[in-house]
């Protein structure tokens, strides 16, 4: 396996396959998508023969991320050549969910095992001013035909705003009470260019931690391959609540994954100082060079992140990396 000299073992590989995104989320990309760059993004083989790179050291839990990742007309393709690779055991997928009530069936035949789908609030209207698209009811229909579809796992992903969604753990914990779905609240962090926004607006995860606690949620002991969330149960409910916050001291003691981006390179943190360029090595389909450069790298890998210091990198939003 890979093992960074903080003796972190590494079972779960973030790949991004597309910056672009359709949504105009506040706290990511408020402005909408505005490319800085060719949109050369990774081709199937090369995004093939990367996977096999990391299953070759080990990897076993593969999320492909974006921006919007359904934006590929090969989305699917790369589902398939995720399952068809040796060693990868689970293959996620985070969406807006803007298109899943139409495709999520096929994602599935395909071999996706499960899915994230960001709605940070459950008010339509709350729903409108945060994305800038009138979609809840689509995007809710696709959680339905997820629920449907027979995937083992449905997690709905909800960036904490004071100013936005600050007021609505009720409404999610209503939601949750006959739904098997897993609701994250993730802490808003601090990129290159939100730090007004981020000032106005962050909440700490630490808070509703502290009530759930109080309110009888017991906490769930962590898969080896899980993310970073710290999540819960209650006897009294059919979902699940996980808390992601990576401003906590001790957060980057269990990191376990890396991020490939759409352009090729490697990225140890996604508050790392600088992206590694392994472009170069994704076309070779004997895959050698990329994994002897894998095993260099992460042996670079620093103990942690430095958000709480203000230092985010070159992390300019977050649909850079897909988070």
């Amino acid at each position: 396996m890979l093992v960074d000299p903080a003796g972190r073992k590494f079972s779960y590989l973030r790949l991004s396959i597309t910056d672009v995104c359709n949504f105009k989320c506040v706290y990511c990309l408020p402005d909408g998508y505005q490319c800085d760059h060719d949109r050369d993004f990774l081709s199937l083989n090369e995004i093939s023969n990367t996977i096999k790179a990391f299953a070759h050291h080990g990897i076993s839990k593969l999320r492909i991320t974006g921006g919007e990742p359904t934006l590929r007309k090969d989305f699917i393709d790369v589902i398939r050549a995720a399952k068809d690779t040796q060693g990868i055991t689970k293959i996620a997928a985070t969406t807006n969910g803007y298109s899943m009530h139409k495709h999520i069936n096929n994602w599935v035949d395909a071999g996706l095992n499960a899915i994230n789908v960001s709605i940070d609030t459950l008010d339509p209207r709350m729903f409108n001013t945060i994305t800038g698209h009138d979609k809840f009811s689509r995007v809710m229909q696709g959680i339905e035909s997820a629920l449907e579809s027979g995937i083992e796992s449905v997690k709905i992903n909800s960036v904490l705003m004071k100013q936005y969604n600050g007021r609505e753990l009720d409404s999610f914990l209503d939601y949750l009470k006959h739904r098997p779905v897993t609701m994250r609240f993730i802490e808003l962090m601090q990129t290159n260019d939100n730090k007004s926004f981020f000032d106005a607006n962050h909440i700490s995860g630490q808070s509703i931690k502290e009530q759930l606690l109080r309110d009888g949620w017991q906490p769930i002991i962590r898969d080896v391959t899980a993310g970073p969330a710290q999540e819960f149960f209650h006897p009294d409910y059919m979902g699940k609540i996980g808390l992601i916050m990576p401003y906590s001291n001790d957060f980057c003691n269990t990191c376990n994954r890396l991020r490939i981006s759409s352009l090729g390179k490697l990225h140890l943190c996604l508050f790392s100082e600088q992206g590694i360029s392994l472009r170069e090595y994704m076309s070779d389909n004997t895959n050698q060079a990329l994994i002897n450069q894998l095993a260099r790298y992460i042996k670079t890998k620093k103990p942690t992140h430095l958000l709480h210091q203000g230092n985010t990198g070159v992390t300019t939003n977050l649909s850079m990396l897909g988070g």
